[in-house]
């Protein structure tokens, strides 16, 4: 499991590989707030997560959220790997899922409301 942050000008990646639960979830909590307090573009890349746990999807919903509360530019790229689209769904969380999905294919990003 690793959560990383490259930040490149007005641009802020934030790269999530592994296994992405309670573990981790100090360090992605601490990295999104850094990401987000630039005010520049965020992307978060999940093409290399193998599992995000309730707590790893908490914490990008709530940043999705703070981040079209403040007009951050927020969204996911690349493609999500199924499991985790699946679980998304699972949980009941069909709206998010679809977000991350319309959000690396190019439609408006994360239309959480």
């Amino acid at each position: 499991m690793s959560v990383s942050l490259e930040q490149d000008g007005p641009l802020s990646l934030i790269r999530l590989d592994g296994a992405i639960d309670i573990g981790c979830a100090r360090q992605l909590k601490a990295i999104l707030i850094q990401a987000l307090k630039t005010g520049s573009k965020v992307r978060v890349f999940l093409t290399e997560a193998t599992d995000l746990d309730v707590t790893a999807v908490e914490l990008l919903w709530s940043a999705a959220r703070d981040a079209k509360a403040n007009s951050v530019d927020f969204a996911f790229e690349g493609k999500t790997p199924e499991p985790i689209s699946a679980a998304l769904v699972e949980a009941g969380l069909t709206a998010f899922a679809a977000g991350i999905e319309n959000s690396w294919s190019g439609a408006s990003p994360c239309p959480i409301q």
